[in-house]
């Protein structure tokens, strides 16, 4: 159900175990509604809902992978499910069969290794022009991975960067959040943002030419970025 043009994207968040047994089964929330991050983004409740019901109906499970590595699968979530504080998940390491899953259940364990981290594409989210804050409506849940060090979201710089490089515009409030981070004032974020990205945005949606997002990728070429 991945979106033409949407970025996949991280998430990360400090897991509530609730249990880890000697099988190497736990249970715990990867994520939890409400919570503002540093990014200023927050997850809705019901943002799994669809996700979750599209893999139950192909009777799929999602794998557990050690620091987001795809080839490094190290056990499967038995169960996923929303319920009234965030996402709850049943997991199952392969203690028998990887490594890195015998890595994280004694870190699990000792409490060394805290981190869990979501692979998303983002289907729908809405901005609050006064708050500032993003608010993430509907999500395509990808994986769930286990990571040493839990971070509040991905690299913002690289992830806008590899967006653009891909033909891409970023939204708003991440192209805002990615001039700040590269050096610009706030004042000076604002302005280019809503000078310049807003009105490409804009008529980006209010044309259906093929040029158009190539004219309004050197439109945003034209702004003299600090090297990083």
């Amino acid at each position: 159900m991945h979106r033409k043009g949407a970025a996949y994207k991280t998430r990360a968040f400090e897991l509530d175990v609730k249990s880890v047994a000697d099988s190497g089964k736990f249970t715990g929330y990867g994520s939890v509604f409400g919570v503002v991050d540093s990014y200023g983004e927050v997850v809705a409740p019901g943002a799994f809902e669809k996700s979750l019901a599209d893999l139950a109906a192909k009777g799929r499970s999602l794998p557990i992978l050690w620091q987001h590595r795809t080839g490094e699968p190290i056990g499967s979530w038995t169960s996923l499910k929303e319920d009234n504080r965030g996402l709850l998940g049943d997991g199952d390491l392969w203690l028998d069969d990887a490594q890195y899953a015998r890595i994280a259940y004694k870190g699990m364990q000792s409490k060394s290794i805290t981190g869990l981290s979501i692979g998303y594409y983002v289907i729908k989210a809405s901005y609050n022009e006064k708050t500032g804050i993003r608010t993430l409506e509907e999500l395509d849940l990808v994986e769930v991975s286990i990571v040493t060090v839990p971070a509040n979201d991905e690299a913002r710089i690289d992830a806008i960067k590899s967006h653009i490089a891909h033909g891409n515009l970023p939204a708003l409030s991440d192209f805002e959040r990615f001039l700040r981070e590269a050096g610009f004032s706030k004042t000076q974020a604002t302005v280019i943002a809503n000078r310049g990205l807003k009105h490409l945005l804009r008529s980006e949606s209010d044309s259906d030419d093929t040029n158009d997002l190539a004219t309004l990728l050197q439109h945003a070429s034209a702004f003299s970025l600090p090297s990083l």
